[in-house]
């Protein structure tokens, strides 16, 4: 299946009319203090002329690209109600952003003294929880625009988070300092820290917010239980270090990504064979830049997807481990791609500082 994402103009003639319709981007440059909220020339007729063909979604145009980030951009994540976008990365901002219509860039958010290297919204979508490299995570007021908490206690890299998805207000947290730190965002100060040998790249909650999965540069994912304070099992088969880690929406599996050029998915349900390891997927890269590259799953966990240090977005079949989609575009390496969680659209971020929003199939 060919790419949305080509830069160069994609043509499809249209029945026997012999009509074309152009598939380019519609650009969106963000309100910041190096640039004004701007609409390319004509593009809104374009965009109109667009909208005629087949769509899958209601975005303005099947591509929308989105800039106004002054450096590499490692983070995006959908609102829960998908109505707007966050990004962030090596410029310490975080950007709000429409997802439908104009796709303005409302808001602007700056408190960390380090890149944000991960982010991700609550489950209600009132908070925005990020970590930095200036070993801290700091916890946003969404509706407000603010930061309300700072968390410290991590003495180095925070590489990734993740909050609880019910019950209480938790968040865990995975460290280059070899550390798991487990926060009540009503404390500013970690309420327990658990300790691995090696640095940790990559972190999720599981269903229930009792356990932990962690990886990290030893290539194994640990399963950690909250309750005991120790590794329940290892699940092992990546041969290097393992960058994202996300847990599928009906919670019994775990996508993971890793500087090996695989992807794998697990069984982490309590009784589940020993031999934890599903579907392996392949086709993406990891170069030397040796990029976080994060992974995540479709809402109803039927495809998965996951950025490339080659520049495309590449999306799988979970059952069939077919490689559904290729798409170029970035201009850098792709660091995190996620899907909106009601319409066919795929958000992703790059190191070119550019933010994608484009159609698929549904």
């Amino acid at each position: 299946m060919s790419g949305y994402y080509s830069t160069a103009e994609k043509r499809r003639i249209e029945g026997g009319s012999g009509a074309i319709t152009a598939y380019e981007p519609i650009h969106k440059r963000a309100r910041g203090p190096n640039a004004e909220l701007a609409l390319g020339g004509g593009s809104y007729n374009r965009a109109l002329q667009i909208s005629k063909g087949s769509r899958s979604s209601s975005l303005l145009a099947p591509i929308m690209l989105l800039t106004g980030h002054q450096k590499e951009l490692f983070s995006g994540r959908f609102h829960p109600d998908g109505s707007f976008l966050a990004s962030s990365g090596f410029d310490r901002q975080i950007f709000f952003w429409n997802t439908f219509g104009e796709c303005e860039n409302f808001h602007v958010m700056a408190g960390h003294t380090g890149a944000i290297l991960d982010m991700h919204f609550s489950t209600g979508g009132d908070f925005l929880y990020t970590c930095s490299t200036d070993k801290t995570l700091s916890i946003w007021d969404t509706q407000v625009g603010v930061r309300v908490r700072k968390l410290r206690g991590h003495t180095s890299y925070v590489n990734a988070l993740h909050p609880a998805r019910r019950g209480p207000q938790l968040v865990v947290s995975a460290s280059d300092d070899s550390t798991v730190r487990l926060w009540d965002a009503r404390r500013k100060t970690p309420v327990k820290t658990l300790q691995d040998q090696y640095q940790l790249t990559a972190i999720t909650f599981n269903d229930t917010a009792d356990q932990v999965i962690t990886g990290g540069i030893d290539n194994v994912l640990k399963l950690w239980d909250l309750r005991k304070d120790e590794v329940a099992f290892l699940m092992q088969g990546h041969q290097d270090t393992v960058t994202g880690l996300t847990l599928s929406h009906h919670g019994g599996l775990v996508l993971s990504n890793s500087m090996d050029g695989t992807l794998r998915v697990w069984d982490v349900r309590p009784f589940a064979p020993p031999e934890r390891c599903v579907s392996l997927y392949q086709g993406h890269q990891h170069n030397f830049e040796k990029n976080l590259l994060r992974c995540s799953w479709s809402p109803d966990d039927a495809r998965i997807t996951c950025g490339s240090a080659d520049k495309c977005v590449y999306v799988w079949d979970f059952h069939s481990r077919r490689i559904l989609y290729k798409l170029p575009g970035h201009l850098g390496s792709v660091n995190d791609v996620r899907f909106h969680p009601k319409e066919p659209i795929l958000m992703s971020v790059g190191s070119d500082k550019q933010i994608f929003l484009g159609e698929i199939e549904p």
